[in-house]
């Protein structure tokens, strides 16, 4: 028998960030970088690293917890909504505010192009190959986190056929 979750994790802004709820309120967020999981309390801008691998989004929530349970972090009522895609106007940037240097830019058009090739559409900057990006299928409007490293293709292989779960369209990819 599992215990049941004291959380709620919610969906992921366009930096990939998710919130982390607790009696409805927000007391954080915890996000994936570089294969770490990191959590930032409410009200706080500190990223604390709190784990790695397929428990770590449970883990860094489970930690958020723990700090609220421990009277070091306070809820607020509403969790940031400056980077949820439905409040987005206009194109994103080209890089995550992570990678915001001018040696990532070659990469991050590489890229774009590739995204463009395989009918998917940036929600938010390019985070690198290996880090979680925000974007949508522009054949049927699906939006949520996929990998860049996953979707190119890899070790010398072509893009996998599959897209995401209830693709209405799932025609071959193929890279022009």
């Amino acid at each position: 028998m599992t215990t049941p979750t004291r959380y709620v994790i919610g969906a992921a802004d366009t930096e990939c960030r998710y919130p982390v709820l607790l009696n409805g309120q927000f007391i954080g967020l915890v996000f994936r970088w570089h294969r770490a999981w990191f959590a930032v309390p409410a009200g706080l801008e500190t990223e604390i690293r709190v784990s790695a691998g397929s428990i770590g989004k449970d883990a860094a929530a489970r930690y958020l917890c723990d700090e609220f349970d421990a009277g070091r972090i306070a809820p607020h009522q509403k969790s940031p909504e400056a980077t949820s895609p439905e409040k987005s106007s206009g194109p994103p940037p080209l890089l995550h505010p992570r990678m915001n240097k001018p040696h990532n830019e070659a990469a991050a058009r590489v890229a774009l192009s590739g995204l463009s090739d395989l009918d998917w559409e940036p929600l938010g900057g390019y985070p690198g190959a290996d880090n979680p990006w925000f974007l949508r299928c522009t054949r049927c409007g699906w939006s949520g986190v996929k990998y860049w490293s996953h979707l190119r293709g890899r070790k010398g292989n072509p893009p996998s056929p599959f897209r995401h779960p209830g693709c209405t369209n799932r025609q071959k990819v193929s890279v022009g």
